[in-house]
Parts: structure tokens; C-alpha cells; sequence
């Protein structure tokens, strides 16, 4: 997906754009979250996983933003000299610097998933069962994603291919789309509990 930003693609601006407002928009609404939701947190235990699960969500908003910020100049799977000038080391270390970025994303929306699942299930109400399910659904689906990703990176950079890689991306930001549209619902219907 950060080939779409890549610097020498033509609609590159836009897609970094888009990237960018949607990491702060995240953000902000992370930090939302976590103001509006921990002072309510019942015990000890659920302001932990409440504080540690919207942290992961800042984390990969903060981390969605500085991708943005953080271009690849050119797109390694869809050109065959950049991947040629990337293996050799001849591209900007902004290639590098993406790839923590991007994996800093991707374990920050693990984090928020994980523990704000796991919260949903130990604190939720007994209404909230099929949320539940869907979170934890989210979760394994976003887990597999996150595992072909990096065997497709490990193929492609050892030469076999792209094993899918654009489509693993897409499921893993599709699934991270999908849960955040969940948990925004969740702390909606929590406020009108509340």
C-alpha cells in the first residue's frame, strides 16, 4: 500500500495526504477515547487494558503519520530498478525509516486490538457478546494478515516473488479500518449507557 505514496507515483501526494489525516485523525480520536473512557474504568484492571489499548491506537495513528512524512521514492514491487537500486542500498534511507514506521503501525493497531478485545470480553456486558466475537474475529483475521505481509516482504526480498503482498496489506488495513468503525460504535452506544 505505501507504493501507492511512493514519490514518483502519479497520485502519490494524495495517498500521502490521505495517510496523514488519518493518522491524526486516529490519534485524536484514541486520545478521546482513552480521556472519556478511563475515568469510568470500574476496576484497576480494566483502566490498564482501557490506557494500554487506546495507547496502541495512538501509537498507530502517530506511526500512520509519520509514514506520510516518510515516502518510499519509488515503488520496489511495481519497478524492477527500484527494487534492483533498493537491494543494492542506493535508495533514500527513507525506505528503511518507512519500514520501522510501518511496522511501529502495525504493532500499535495489534496492541489497541488485542487489549481492547480482551477488555470488551472481561468487562462488556452480556449484550455485547457478538461484538465480542466480532473483535476477536478481527483480531485472528488481522493476525493472519500481519503474517502473510511479512512472508511476502521475506519473498519478495529474497527474490520469489510478491506472495500477494499488496492484497495482504489491503486485508490488514481493511481489517484495522473495519475494527476501528467497531470500537467507535462501542464507545458511542458506552456513552448513551453512561
Amino acid at each position: 500500500m505505501s507504493e501507492l505514496a511512493a514519490e514518483d507515483q502519479p497520485y502519490g501526494t494524495f495517498f500521502r495526504t490521505l495517510d496523514l489525516a488519518a493518522g491524526v485523525l486516529v490519534c485524536a480520536g484514541a486520545v478521546g477515547g482513552l480521556l472519556w473512557l478511563r475515568p469510568r474504568a470500574g476496576t484497576r484492571g480494566c483502566g490498564l487494558l482501557a490506557a494500554g489499548g487506546w495507547a496502541g491506537v495512538v501509537v498507530f495513528g502517530a506511526a500512520t503519520a509519520a509514514d506520510s512524512r516518510l515516502p518510499l521514492s519509488c515503488a520496489p514491487t511495481a519497478d524492477a530498478a527500484c527494487a534492483a537500486r533498493e537491494r543494492a542500498g542506493a535508495v533514500p534511507l527513507t525506505h528503511a525509516a518507512h519500514a520501522v514506521s510501518s511496522s511501529v503501525a502495525v504493532a500499535g493497531a495489534l496492541v489497541g486490538m488485542v487489549l481492547l478485545a480482551v477488555l470488551v470480553r472481561r468487562y462488556g456486558s452480556p449484550d455485547e457478546a457478538r461484538t465480542d466475537r466480532l473483535l476477536r474475529t478481527l483480531v485472528g483475521v488481522e493476525l493472519v494478515a500481519t503474517v502473510w505481509t511479512l512472508a511476502a516482504v521475506a519473498a519478495f526480498d529474497a527474490g520469489h516473488g510478491t506472495w500477494g503482498l499488496g492484497v495482504a496489506q489491503r486485508v490488514q488495513l481493511l481489517t484495522i479500518a473495519v475494527w476501528l468503525v467497531v470500537v467507535a460504535w462501542l464507545v458511542r452506544a458506552g456513552r448513551r449507557r453512561a
